[in-house]
């Protein structure tokens, strides 16, 4: 045989092994999926069996045994936190991978939380009786298995676990690649205490493995999984829901707005704004624009404008407002739609409440939007004409979260207005099933 020949040869078999190579893995990868969702499936059928006292104990468990071993997760978030260099994380997404003991402590509450609120398996949400004698009612039922896909925030890991377990479900964690040694910090100590429980085996399961397939392979389940929560950022959550071949609960973006109406008090209004923008910029809940009556306009801008910058918010505006602030950069359309995640804001000023919700309807996403205003007739007219998930008055968009709503926790926001809208707690992580009751009765 020819050198040539035998170079051929080399490369053919150098290919076909390649091809093999690429077989195999996909088809470990899919194996691996496979028994992921199908445990899981096995575990959901016997948590929708489990009392409440169950559950409830585990989660007290998990709640003290996060506190006694604080200072494993906060070593394993540090090891995270310098690798987030390398990740290319901004200020803000770190502040969002960051853990302390702070919120460390709140994570252990939001797990007591959770126990304290009433089962709501089995729930009766309607019921009566027939003419013809049978009973009939409507009934909470745990949804199956959860798919929960999720970026920094490793503080979510142990709120959706919580959720999952007392609701019935049994959840599939995949958090980022940024996050993995607190998320498996958190994860060993809930498992163990969990297993202590007596709770099935794979109630609760993180995708430990770093390979981007295995979202794929996941979302192609449907017969395994019920329902997809893509928790991050707007790619994630765009891709997760072309791809996935079951529900999704989601939010693409948290554009939200805060409205100063000309019946504001303005020292109310510079207090709401301030911590709906400052106190957490890269969350969804932060405010990324401010609307103005023209009527305050002259008054409020200048003051809130010094306020904000003195924070480091970089502010930009329409035509009218820099009349105002002459100095700041002009807003674009993109501006005005923009989830900024960090500490910027775009401001306009409006001619009445009117062009405030037309304004808001046409660039928000449907999040959370609020009023500021003395003026009962705006407040009301603000609440019917805004189609967001969460709309306040006189309040920050900071509060649209499940812990301060009495949720317990949250494992998402969803915009969506099929199912579940808002922060999702235990009662979006139902459905109901009918249950009819007889003696004898057939049909004529």
């Amino acid at each position: 045989m020819s050198l040539a020949s035998e170079q051929r040869v080399s490369e053919t078999e150098a290919e076909s092994g390649g091809r093999k190579a690429g077989v195999t893995a996909d088809t470990e990868i899919r194996a691996y999926c496979e028994t992921l969702a199908r445990q899981a499936k096995e575990a959901a059928r016997q948590l929708a069996q489990l009392r409440g006292q169950v559950k409830d104990t585990a989660l007290r468990l998990a709640a003290a045994e996060l506190r006694a071993r604080s200072a494993e997760i906060l070593e394993a978030n540090r090891l995270d936190l310098q690798r987030a260099v390398e990740f290319g994380l901004s200020p803000s997404q770190r502040d969002r991978l960051q853990l302390t003991p702070k919120r460390l402590e709140a994570m252990a509450v939001g797990l007591e939380a959770v126990a304290s609120l009433p089962d709501p398996v089995g729930q009766i949400l309607e019921g009566s009786v027939r003419p013809n004698g049978l009973e009939v009612r409507k009934v909470r039922v745990p949804l199956g298995v959860i798919f929960f896909i999720y970026e920094s925030r490793p503080n979510v890991t142990a709120d959706a676990a919580a959720l999952a377990i007392k609701s019935g479900n049994a959840i599939i964690l995949r958090g980022g690649k940024e996050a993995l040694a607190s998320n498996t910090a958190i994860f060993r100590v809930l498992s163990e205490c969990f297993r202590r429980a007596a709770l099935p085996e794979h109630a609760v399961q993180l995708v430990q493995r770093p390979e981007r397939e295995i979202v794929q392979e996941l979302l192609r389940l449907p017969h395994y999984i019920d329902l997809v929560i893509p928790r991050g950022g707007e790619s994630l959550i765009r891709t997760v829901a072309e791809h996935a071949q079951m529900p999704v609960l989601k939010h693409y973006k948290g554009n939200c707005h805060v409205y100063v109406d000309a019946a504001a008090d303005l020292d109310m209004a510079e207090r709401i704004v301030v911590n709906a923008k400052c106190q957490r910029p890269g969350v969804c809940n932060a405010a990324e624009s401010l609307l103005v009556h023209q009527a305050i306009a002259a008054t409020f801008l200048p003051r809130i404008g010094r306020v904000l910058q003195e924070r480091g918010v970089e502010l930009r505006g329409c035509e009218h407002t820099r009349r105002y602030l002459p100095h700041i950069r002009p807003a674009t359309e993109e501006d005005f739609a923009a989830e900024y995640l960090d500490l910027v804001l775009s401001v306009k000023v409006v001619s009445d409440v009117e062009e405030a919700i037309a304004h808001i309807n046409r660039y928000g996403s449907g999040h959370t939007d609020a009023i500021v205003t003395r003026n009962l007739e705006a407040a009301q007219r603000f609440l019917a004409g805004v189609d967001s998930a969460a709309v306040l008055v006189n309040a920050s968009t900071r509060f649209h979260d499940g812990y301060e709503f009495g949720l317990g926790a949250e494992i998402g926001i969803s915009t969506d207005k099929f199912h579940a809208r808002g922060p999702c707690g235990l009662a979006e992580l139902t459905s109901y099933k009918w249950i009819v009751i007889g003696t004898g009765q057939v049909r004529e």
